[in-house]
């Protein structure tokens, strides 16, 4: 059999490599040849190799630098799960960016191989602590609203775009006297002219203060700074200086270099993490890139909170992979503080239980239109959904808390309690929930 080198292989089957100095890799492959030369390849191209042997490639800087891969579970004769170790030497450990051109490059682009999945990453602690991580972190941003017991409640103002600037302020105000916690921007808003930024940070903070007022609670709004970073860093700026706590950045479509130089300003703001677009290269569990992957790489560079999934939302998803991705998010990872998940995507008050059920209190769970779709308006849509979270905090059923709480009633006729009913249909599954189709063998990362 002819390896993808003809002086060195790339296999080290059964060897075991130093956590501590290694970036681990796991990756799917579908070959388009032979297995064990399509996996070669992937671990040479990732790092010091190429389609043929070259002068400079002595075997010292093989033996120091290259890729190796040592474990190798066949699916079947053309499809493995691998993982491959990395000397830590290869990379610039607070170089985001080259992660993903390391590990995720140019390996998608090879004959060798007809589908490749990045699965899961692990870093060394050298690695982790190299990175500045959340500045608030779960915790954080639990003290900034000082609400620490229950998940936090937050909604995207609606419609996605188009409002004017007082109708986007008088919204957020409707939404936060109604008891949501969080009000964010939503991912395509940037500074349009029906809505420009500064006119918008301005108008919406100053409905915040009045919430708060009112309420007597602390408020958080995320406007969305994503743009180019030269014209970033002064949105986040002015909001900052207006007295706002928070930003929305859309992390895949700007960049984790971008993430990183927002993080690095330390201008006191908790960054909200969108990940719009990640379907691109998250969708399939046979090609690109998992959400797991994406999760590490956001939580390295700073997002304080980030969406995750929903399982019974509109958005792809299983409860395993979700949960996956949550578990990390908060868990302990060299000292870095955690990060906080965000489910959103087709959720309405009546779906709260079965998600709290799944997901805990440690979440932000964002309502958009099962707030302002609301038959009473965005107030009642909000007021529904802080009822649902106060039914679910207090260990009762949601259909018999709606009878002492008519807003919730309302939105449990519109779109049901539970998953068995969404708006345009009468029961079956939640029209939006999207079952992945596994290939075989697969545990999703």
């Amino acid at each position: 059999m002819a390896g993808y080198s003809k002086k060195y292989r790339y296999l080290f089957l059964g060897e075991q490599f130093d956590p501590s100095t290694h970036v681990i890799v796991t990756f799917y492959v579908e070959s388009t040849g032979e297995l064990e030369r399509s996996v070669e390849a992937v671990a040479a191209e990732s790092s010091i190799g190429t389609w043929t042997d070259t002068e400079g490639l002595s075997e010292d800087l093989f033996n120091r630098l290259s890729a190796k891969v040592f474990d190798l579970k066949k699916l079947d004769e053309k499809t493995a799960i691998i993982k491959i170790a990395y000397p830590l030497a290869l990379f610039e450990t607070d170089n985001i960016p080259q992660i993903f051109a390391d590990v995720a490059g140019n390996v998608f682009g090879m004959r060798e191989v007809k589908n490749l999945r990045v699965r899961d990453i692990e870093l060394p602690e050298s690695f982790v602590t190299a990175n500045k991580g959340p500045a608030f972190g779960a915790n954080g941003v639990r003290e900034t609203l000082k609400i620490y017991d229950r998940p936090l409640l937050g909604t995207i103002i609606k419609p996605k775009v188009g409002l004017p600037t007082k109708e986007h302020a008088r919204i957020a105000y409707e939404a936060w006297v109604g008891g949501v916690d969080i009000v964010k921007d939503d991912e395509n808003l940037t500074d349009q002219d029906f809505n420009p930024f500064y006119e918008r940070i301005t108008r919406t903070l100053e409905a915040r203060r009045k919430a708060e007022e009112e309420t007597g609670e602390k408020k958080l709004y995320c406007p969305n700074i994503s743009s180019r970073l030269s014209e970033m860093y002064p949105r986040a700026k002015f909001v900052a200086e207006m007295g706002g706590r928070a930003i929305m950045i859309d992390i895949v479509t700007v960049g984790f270099s971008g993430v990183q130089f927002i993080r690095d300003q330390q201008l006191g703001l908790i960054i909200h993490g969108h990940r719009a677009m990640h379907g691109a290269f998250t969708h399939s569990d046979r090609h690109g890139i998992s959400m797991l992957f994406v999760a590490k790489m956001a939580r390295l560079a700073g997002i304080d909170q980030l969406h995750t999934g929903t399982v019974v939302g509109k958005m792809e998803g299983t409860k395993e992979e979700v949960t996956k991705i949550n578990n990390f998010l908060l868990g302990d990872w060299f000292g870095l503080k955690p990060t906080l998940p965000i489910a959103s995507g087709g959720l309405h008050p009546g779906l709260l239980p079965e998600l709290i059920g799944m997901l805990g209190k440690d979440v932000i769970i964002n309502l958009g239109g099962g707030i302002h779709g609301h038959p009473g308006g965005v107030t009642q849509g909000a007021k529904a959904a802080r009822q649902a979270l106060d039914a679910v905090m207090k260990g009762v059923d949601l259909t018999e808390y709606s009878k002492d709480h008519k807003e919730l009633a309302e939105a449990i006729e519109v779109w049901g309690a539970g998953s068995a009913k969404m708006e345009g249909e009468d029961k079956g599954g939640a029209t939006y929930k999207h079952a992945l189709v596994l290939s075989k063998g697969l545990d999703l990362a």
